[in-house]
């Protein structure tokens, strides 16, 4: 199985290629946000949480609206005694050891996108932190909610802000981190209301209860850590972060997370709770969800990526595009497209390039299996045996050996064969057509004319088909010429295997014994079996002479006769491309990197076993 560390990496890994490739939590894309599909943990506002988790003091600090970008925030635990450091992904070739560094980079990339007017953007900043001290996590930290703008922000920022939050809290893959001070009253908490509206059922919110260290002197907050006031389907967790004065002193998280145990195990309401509390417990609770949720996820989010990707390519086979040259240059450029895409697709066939291999495992694997599994069992069974020979002798019962018998049930058996026949050529039909589709992607040269690759795709698919159609002529022919004459070797040792028995009037009146019609399907089950050792050699040679070969030598044939009539403006549009649409075969060869990549990354953990 794939490990933890494993899975939550390859969500951070597919999270980073989003964000590089500008999907990221965007709802007016055409297609899917792959974004949307994976898990995470979104946390609004109280910042300093999060760093209690990580154990480093690295967030920008202030009054107001602080955090005005989403921070993708990625754990990597380390080996102990390793050197902590972050990383920004806007910044690869950049390692941060100073983590005051840190939360000025923070704050100039935040500058950086939304100006220094206090605006708000979408748009993630991605934060990679490597430590002994954490575990393999990935936050989310959203600003938090506010209930009226600050200078030089407008008034829509309030709206814009609990907007921004909603769009991800509300997927149903997210996993919410409500954070409530305990000195205040948890009805009133902005963070359990949103979580209330967007998740009712509790099952997707982790409640979170700082500050009980602030509480009133005699006041407790076991109503809400024991889930009596306010019930979720995951525990309360509460922490105890550093004071104002031990941030004035510059006291460490490492420190602190040492006093926030020693409070939790002396506390004379909560030491009951202690193993369940802390900053530490919260962050493997978490990690443990995380992986838990993201191994659950994993098969929708393939298929997500493979409808995706099924949509991305036919759409970009669809878009197309103009050159304005005259028309032999023009019939020049496009048989030379052809004859690329015709080196390439050739390359597949001759081992050059992988695909054509598959061609041989039709007949080798598909064929042999699929005779294997065909219902002779059944069809010479010794009630339709019984049946067949007794319809067959009609009014007068055999003599000797019911030829007529023994003809019906070969010539139905037989028929048994056109089934694995025409799969097989199906089988080969759809790996040519496979391999025509990746020839034409791979076709560099043929790249910018979407329109010559639909020509080239539907003038192929046409060839192949009436390859397929003769294939399966051919291979229907082999099996009705084997039905249409029998072996005569295989009955002329009918009569002599009856003559070796000693009494032949006993033999005439045990007819229609039991043993007489086993004896009747064993004799047609081995005439099957010959058949079929026969069929597995001449199929194949029938489907490659008719498909493979024709494919190789002439599979654009028809479609070059058809060019050479074409006028200049009908080769023109061939090669036509219209700046819009090359703008939008852009954008979906962007998400089609992504979503092949994310497809590249999960197979890559699925076969780690």
């Amino acid at each position: 199985m794939a490990t933890m560390e494993s899975l939550i990496g390859l969500n951070n890994r597919i999270q980073k290629a989003c964000t590089l490739l500008g999907d990221h939590n965007a709802a007016d894309s055409a297609f899917n946000s792959l974004w949307e599909a994976l898990p995470s943990i979104a946390s609004s506002g109280k910042s300093s949480v999060l760093e209690s988790i990580v154990g480093r003091d690295f967030l920008p600090r202030g009054f107001g609206i602080v955090t005005r970008r989403p921070l993708v925030l990625q754990l990597h635990k380390t080996v102990e005694g390793s050197q902590d450091y972050a990383e920004f992904l806007h910044l690869p070739k950049r390692r941060f050891t100073d983590f005051s560094l840190v939360r000025k980079e923070i704050q100039d990339e935040t500058d950086r996108v939304t100006g220094k007017s206090k605006q708000i953007s979408p748009v993630p900043i991605h934060l990679s932190i490597y430590s002994p001290n954490v575990v393999n996590l990935t936050l989310i930290d959203l600003p938090g909610l506010t209930k009226v703008a600050v200078d030089g922000q407008p008034e829509s920022v309030v709206q814009d802000i609990e907007d921004m939050v909603r769009s991800y809290v509300d997927k149903p893959n997210s996993i919410i981190l409500a954070i409530s001070p305990a000195n205040q009253d948890i009805a009133t908490s902005d963070a359990i209301k949103l979580a209330r509206e967007v998740d009712p059922s509790g099952d997707r919110t982790f409640g979170v209860l700082t500050k009980l260290d602030l509480m009133d002197k005699g006041t407790d907050a076991l109503d809400v850590l024991e889930g009596r006031s306010y019930r979720l389907q995951h525990p309360w967790v509460g922490i105890v972060n550093r004071s104002q004065a031990d941030i004035n002193r510059n006291v460490d998280m490492i420190a602190a997370r040492r006093k926030e145990r020693e409070y939790f195990a002396t506390s004379r309401d909560y030491s009951h709770l202690a193993s369940r509390m802390g900053s530490e417990y919260l962050a493997e609770l978490l990690s443990k969800h995380l992986e838990s949720v993201i191994r659950a996820r994993i098969p929708s989010i393939t298929t997500l990526i493979n409808k995706t990707i099924d949509e991305l390519e036919a759409e970009l086979d669809r878009l197309g595009r103009p050159v304005g040259i005259d028309a032999g240059a023009q019939l020049y450029t496009i048989l030379e497209l052809c004859r690329a895409f015709d080196k390439v697709f050739k390359e597949h066939l001759d081992g050059g390039r992988p695909g054509g291999s598959r061609i041989y495992g039709v007949f080798d694997h598909q064929l042999p299996a699929a005779m294997k599994k065909l219902p002779f069992d059944r069809y010479l069974s010794l009630q339709n045996v019984r049946k067949v020979v007794s319809q067959s002798d009609g009014y007068q019962p055999h003599l000797i050996a019911p030829e007529q018998g023994y003809r019906r049930l070969i010539e139905g058996a037989l028929n048994y064969f056109r089934g694995p026949a025409e799969a097989s050529v199906d089988a080969v039909h759809f790996v040519l057509k496979e391999l025509v589709r990746k020839s034409i992607a791979e076709t560099q040269e043929l790249k910018r004319f979407p329109s010559l690759q639909t020509e080239i795709a539907g003038a192929t698919n046409e060839a192949l088909e009436r390859f397929r159609n003769e294939s399966r002529k051919t291979v229907i022919r082999l099996v009705e010429m084997e039905a249409s004459y029998l072996t005569v070797d295989f009955f002329r040792k009918l009569p002599q295997e009856i003559e070796k028995i000693a009494n032949p009037a006993a033999t005439n009146m045990d007819q229609y014994s039991e043993a007489h019609f086993r004896r009747i399907a064993l004799n047609v089950s081995s005439y099957i079996h010959m058949v079929a050792d026969t069929l597995k050699n001449t199929i194949p040679k029938a489907a490659v002479h008719c498909q493979v070969k024709e494919a190789k030598h002439s599979l654009l044939n028809l479609f070059y006769t058809q060019i050479g009539k074409l006028g200049a403006k009908q080769q023109g549009m061939l090669l036509d491309e219209d700046p819009i649409l090359m703008e939008r075969r852009q954008q979906c060869a962007k998400q089609l990197e992504l979503y092949k990549a994310a497809r590249e990354e999960i197979e890559s953990v699925s076969w780690a076993r």
